[in-house]
């Protein structure tokens, strides 16, 4: 498991239940960790002695085959399984470090909700890994809050594969009677997804800070879905519409508009009429994690206005110029959306 957030230490915690469930697994499972300090000692430590994350996720338990390393090399080395849930914009050089050390034919897949863009548009994160690492990369996204999978609450997520075979092996990895694994062939689909709801509960905490109704918050969402959809259709073609209805989709959009740190931040920033920095906000609620949805909306109308596309796109693009532009928080619901 590259990476030690709440999201991912939720995750390493079903790798390490099913590590040792399944014979087909290694027993022990290696998280990278960056090395913190906590009381003056060593997050590494902690994590190794107590088996609980205690900065980013204290009420998940780890199980004790779940190992901490702070050496982003030696936590890869020899793996065969590689497990990304990172913050998006560090992903390329983390994955630079530990490709050397790689077991034979390894498979990855990312658990990165972010887009990336180069020179002629959209990048995928797990293209990126793909186009790196040389091998296939399966995705999952739903609606996962690492708060109330740390409590062992019932959810659902959905894996995205190309190779069945790969796909069919991460869900054993990850599958569990309170985290059930669905499995479509849609990378594309499930990773798109995943990125773009995190735009769209920018628009719905915006609809929080500002003390709007049920009726709006509900008609933003709907409008945010709406253009999620285009823009997966628009970009690439082919992609399956039942995606939208697996847990990656419509569910993970629902649980990030009424619970999910992005939504929450998005809401101080309204309550505060755009007076205070997504930074300042970021730093109070964050607690260190990084924000994901104002980043992926700029780099989102960043491809946009390249394609000359952002009135095509007057959702995202008004998300945009909200956070970055200074317009008016109220504009979400004063912008013409038809």
């Amino acid at each position: 498991m590259i990476g030690s957030g709440n999201f991912g230490t939720a995750l390493v915690r079903l790798l390490g239940r099913n590590a040792a469930r399944h014979d087909v697994f290694d027993s022990e499972v290696k998280m990278y960790v960056y090395e913190e300090q906590i009381d003056g000692k060593n997050l590494t430590d902690i994590i190794n002695t107590k088996h609980v994350n205690v900065k980013y996720l204290p009420d998940g338990p780890l199980p004790p085959n779940v190992v901490a390393v702070p050496d982003l090399a030696k936590a890869a080395e020899g793996a065969t399984m590689i497990v990304f849930c990172t913050p998006h914009q560090f992903l390329k050089p983390m994955i630079k470090t530990v490709k050397p050390g790689l077991g034979k034919n390894p498979k990855a897949l990312s658990a990165v909700k972010g887009i990336d863009f180069d020179d002629k548009g959209i990048v995928l994160i797990s293209d990126l890994i793909r186009a790196e690492l040389g091998c296939d990369t399966s995705v999952l996204m739903g609606a996962n809050v690492a708060n109330e999978m740390a409590k062992d609450e019932f959810c659902e997520t959905t894996i995205g594969y190309t190779d069945q075979a790969n796909g069919d092996l991460f869900k054993l990895a990850f599958h569990d009677p309170t985290f059930n694994v669905g499995l479509v062939n849609d990378t594309v689909g499930v990773e798109l997804c995943g990125a773009l709801k995190n735009i769209v509960a920018i628009g719905a905490g915006f609809c929080d800070g500002k003390k709007y109704g049920g009726n709006t918050k509900a008609a933003i969402i709907r409008i945010g879905l709406k253009e999620m959809k285009l823009f997966a259709n628009t970009f690439y073609p082919g992609i399956n519409d039942d995606t939208f209805l697996e847990s990656c989709g419509v569910a993970d959009l629902i649980t990030t508009c009424y619970g999910g740190r992005n939504r929450k931040c998005a809401e101080a920033y309204a309550a505060a009429d755009g007076k205070r920095s997504f930074d300042d906000i970021e730093k109070e609620i964050m607690k260190g994690q990084k924000l994901q949805g104002t980043l992926t909306a700029k780099e989102v109308n960043h491809v946009l206005h390249m394609k000359g596309m952002e009135a095509k796109f007057p959702f995202f693009t008004q998300v945009f110029k909200i956070s970055y532009e200074g317009a008016p928080v109220d504009s979400i619901v004063t912008t013409p959306y038809y």
